[in-house]
């Protein structure tokens, strides 16, 4: 089967692996659609915290069930969508149902290898029917969760003030769902082509460029109180530092990025705001069946999202494309 391999950072590798076997208690899946992730960006470039090279990326994935257990509730041919953050169902993370920040994680593509790959066998209890979906939504659903995972941790309300800076599909992602349960959202970033797409096919409600002035342009549209809720989606760790200024006096501020960096911020002015700081890491079944439900309902616009595809041969003549800020990509599928 063919599978493609980030050697090194920069280096991918297409190559010839003998199909792997069931192990037991698991299910063997033909790969079908592989969204391509930020995270998948930072492997390539080498920025990735918490990997080992080399490595098989890829953790959107869907697919069609190819070998189950027996008495399994999936049969040959299912179209399945996995959750990529295998949990060990044990920790003290796992018993507080806080499966997405697993002591001991294993998520694939990352700590194990994932799924720019033909056949992939994967536990059982982490692959679930798309039910009501096609394979193209059902690849897509991992990063939407994400941001439906941080929108929930900031337990956002309608009528609240938001802002989403770092407008990528996790920041996308974010914005949505935050819209979807009624705030008044508003996206920042340095690429005036992903703030258009937030007003013109997210319904974000305001957009704004960084700049020198734009501090004074938010504090303008807010009446001078800022945001109630703050989400950094920016992979940056100026920017992370930076959005503490644009937090309301009583907000929140959502890290949902991660960087190899620490970050520090002005003690006196998260006190006098009296500030929630909270960190938002992957996501549960209970995120994904809020993006689920969504997607049935016509409410996620994944066509418009799914803005880039290529088959799995051509990843490592093209993966690098991807990168370059001129090709618009929001959103990336693999076709295996």
């Amino acid at each position: 089967m063919l599978t493609v391999i980030c050697k090194t950072p920069g280096v991918l590798s297409a190559e010839q692996h003998p199909r792997p076997t069931r192990g037991e208690g698991e299910v063997l899946l033909r790969v079908k659609r592989v969204g391509v992730c930020g995270t998948d960006l930072h492997i390539f470039t080498g920025d990735q915290p918490y990997l080992d090279y080399p490595r098989v990326m890829g953790h959107e994935l869907s697919g069609l069930v190819a070998e189950a257990p027996a008495g399994s509730a999936l049969a040959q041919g299912d179209p399945v969508f996995v959750m990529p953050y295998l949990s060990c169902g044990k920790c003290v993370a796992c018993k507080q149902g806080k499966t997405n920040c697993c002591v001991n994680i294993q998520v694939l593509g990352v700590h194990r290898d994932g799924a720019f790959t033909e056949y992939l066998s994967v536990p059982e209890q982490f692959v679930h029917k798309a039910e009501g979906v096609s394979l193209d939504q059902a690849a897509m659903v991992e990063f939407l969760s994400i941001g439906a995972h941080a929108v929930r941790r900031a337990d956002v309300q309608a009528g609240q003030r938001v802002l989403v800076v770092g407008a990528g599909p996790i920041g996308m992602a974010a914005l949505i769902f935050a819209r979807l349960r009624g705030a008044t959202v508003t996206a920042l970033d340095t690429r005036a082509e992903r703030v258009k797409f937030c007003l013109r096919q997210l319904g974000a409600h305001a957009g704004m460029l960084v700049g020198p002035d734009d501090e004074r342009q938010l504090s303008d549209q807010t009446g001078g109180d800022f945001f109630d809720v703050v989400f950094d989606a920016t992979g940056n760790a100026r920017a992370m530092e930076r959005g503490f200024k644009f937090i309301a006096h009583g907000g929140k501020y959502v890290l949902i990025s991660v960087v190899r960096d620490s970050i520090t911020f002005s003690d006196p002015e998260f006190h006098k705001r009296e500030t929630t700081l909270l960190g938002s890491r992957n996501a549960t079944m209970q995120d994904f069946e809020t993006v689920l439900t969504a997607m049935r309902a016509g409410l996620i616009p994944d066509a418009a999202l799914n803005t880039h595809r290529m088959p799995l041969a051509r990843v490592p003549q093209d993966f690098a494309s991807l990168l370059d800020p001129a090709q618009g990509v929001v959103k990336a599928i693999v076709e295996c």
